[in-house]
């Protein structure tokens, strides 16, 4: 996922950022997602950090620091989840199960009520899972009923295995995936997908992918630092798509692509109408996914 199980390749440091954002965006006025989770399961340091953004001239010099990196990230973190949580929503009815692939910190299974009477599997790296796990227990004592931890490596380790070993069974499924796919190789992520494509008909896949584009340098859309960082310096960042390719990509594993969502997305649905003008970035896309008949 985004490190080895014997090798880090320092890619298991970047759970705790989304989840920081989340924590800050909820002292605005109308923050785009509601989650009284995410400051809780965050470590003492980054509690104490978003603490401090309740202040305004804090939080806008927080924002501007994550700007500079990457114009139009902290809008594009927000959008991203809310986007999702409300594909989930719309599909409750229809799945058995949630699977959250490279769960990092996410909330959804704690802040999203309807959950708890679902099964969820929060599948991440092991140190992540670890931590996850730690989390849970300094905030409620335990992880919920409802909740599974499952430690995997999707480079190296058969996925549909350790989530049988841990119970999952392939009913009408839910899969997250939510900033995972530029941290692995085009081998893993095809590996993920040979798994998606065991998923029962009326499952449903959202998940984010990195513009090829980006990648390969043609355009950084403004983001050179994190082009240097992620991408040159840390080779953190590995696979990526052009937005055209993505349902021939899907249909090969029997996935139909329902929508994809970016920047125009996200400012008319969720950013104009809570009054926010903020920039959103144009390096990451948003993809919704179901099952057909096989």
């Amino acid at each position: 996922m985004k490190e080895g199980t014997a090798i880090s390749t320092g890619a298991d440091r970047t759970a705790f950022g989304p989840m920081v954002i989340v924590a800050a965006d909820q002292h605005e006025s109308r923050p785009l997602i509601d989650d009284p989770w995410a400051r809780r399961l965050l470590p003492a340091s980054a509690r104490l950090a978003v603490a401090l953004t309740r202040f305004r001239p804090i939080r806008r010099a927080l924002i501007a620091a994550t700007e500079k990196k990457i114009p139009g990230l902290w809008a594009s973190m927000l959008c991203r989840k809310r986007y999702f949580d409300d594909a989930l929503r719309a599909a409750l009815g229809e799945i058995d199960t949630v699977v959250i692939l490279g769960a990092g910190f996410d909330t959804r299974a704690y802040r999203l009520p309807a959950l708890a009477a679902i099964p969820v599997y929060e599948v991440d790296l092991p140190a992540n899972i670890d931590r996850k796990r730690a989390a849970l227990t300094k905030a409620l004592g335990h992880v919920p009923d409802h909740v599974t931890l499952v430690p995997v490596d999707f480079e190296t380790e058969n996925l549909a295995d350790t989530l049988a070993q841990h119970g999952y069974s392939s009913g009408r499924t839910f899969f997250l995936w939510e900033a995972v796919t530029q941290y692995l190789t085009e081998a893993g992520v095809r590996r993920t997908f040979d798994f998606l494509a065991t998923a029962p008909a009326g499952s449903h896949l959202a998940f984010t992918y990195i513009r090829k584009d980006f990648l390969d340098g043609t355009n950084l859309y403004g983001a050179e630092a994190a082009y240097s960082d992620f991408v040159v310096k840390q080779q953190l960042w590995r696979f990526g798509m052009t937005p055209d390719e993505v349902g021939g990509f899907l249909a090969e594993y029997g996935w139909h692509e329902g929508e994809q969502a970016g920047p125009e997305e996200f400012r008319s649905r969720y950013l104009v109408p809570g009054g926010r003008d903020i920039p959103v970035s144009e390096i990451e896309r948003s993809v919704c996914a179901t099952r057909g008949c096989r």
